[in-house]
């Protein structure tokens, strides 16, 4: 047997143990969430015995009619759009101009910004001066307060000032500031048109960390219609669970109580998770090309 027809085969073993161990990690992934989807409108008896594990059994919408029933999650879906919409702005505006300030060599003192600003990632002033510092900007019960104390992650700035070093070379803006280039105009007019894949990253981690927050106004929110869609939804599973155990003495109905209480956790997940997996599809193109930043060279 030639030394090719060697290499062919041990090629074709490669790519068939490849296609095993990934299909085992995709199935590893993927059916936690089918099962969340079919649980949530099956028969909490039925996924309590086990029966319900490829296909729905006992078909049921009563978990979905309890939590839509509740006139608190309409606005605090309103909430959270709003929340993510204007927090991913901020969050991607302010990291985009840092970042192509720290990418640029002549930049005085970028070394020492840098410093600082890692000396953050590390250390933080805690929870309590942060509290105060906010309620002293008089930003309690506004969104402010949600967005702007957060409003630069450090290592989605590292990865956009590693992206335009990359793909901004110095000769492009040596040649734009021959023709009369500013430095707002080559970075609104050129830097940010080449920068599609990495501003789809970056608003993809912020937009599902605003969307998925609610520890931030748990502290900083105590007006309940100004409350985000995860905070709302926490409440209800909660209200949920206290129903079922107040009604110890009642067997019958603590077995009802019991039975929505279920119900409505994995219909919960479903209604937080279900805007985030229709937007993926939508920036998994650029999603892609961005996280391959640096990983090919030449």
């Amino acid at each position: 047997m030639s030394t090719a027809a060697i290499r062919k085969k041990d090629d074709m073993w490669f790519d068939i143990l490849n296609i095993i161990i990934l299909s085992l990690i995709a199935l590893a992934v993927l059916y936690p969430l089918y099962f969340v989807v079919i649980a949530s409108f099956s028969s909490p008896d039925k996924v309590n015995t086990g029966e319900v594990w490829l296909f729905p059994k006992g078909i049921t919408f009563e978990g979905y009619e309890r939590i839509f029933q509740d006139n608190r999650i309409w606005i605090s879906y309103f909430n959270t759009i709003k929340y993510t919409l204007v927090g991913t702005f901020v969050n991607v505006s302010l990291t985009l101009m840092g970042a192509y300030a720290l990418s640029r060599r002549d930049l005085a003192g970028r070394n020492v910004i840098m410093l600082f600003l890692l000396f953050t990632m590390f250390f933080s002033g805690g929870l309590i001066p942060t509290y105060l510092l906010v309620k002293k900007l008089g930003m309690l019960n506004t969104m402010w307060a949600l967005i702007l104390p957060k409003s630069v992650a450090l290592f989605n700035l590292i990865v956009t000032r590693t992206f335009f070093q990359s793909t901004l070379p110095n000769e492009l803006l040596e040649a734009a500031k021959m023709d009369g280039c500013s430095d707002f105009r080559f970075f609104f007019r050129m830097a940010l048109p080449l920068s599609k894949p990495i501003i789809a990253v970056i608003a993809l981690y912020y937009g599902v960390g605003h969307w998925n927050s609610y520890f931030d106004a748990l502290i900083y929110l105590n007006k309940e219609n100004a409350y985000p869609l995860q905070l709302i939804l926490r409440n209800i599973l909660i209200q949920s669970q206290l129903s079922a155990q107040m009604l110890g003495g009642n067997i019958d109905g603590l077995a009802a109580q019991q039975r929505i209480a279920e119900l409505v956790k994995y219909g919960v997940i479903i209604v937080a998770s279900a805007p985030l997996m229709i937007a993926y599809p939508l920036m998994q193109k650029y999603f892609v090309q961005g996280v391959m930043i640096g990983s090919v060279k030449g």
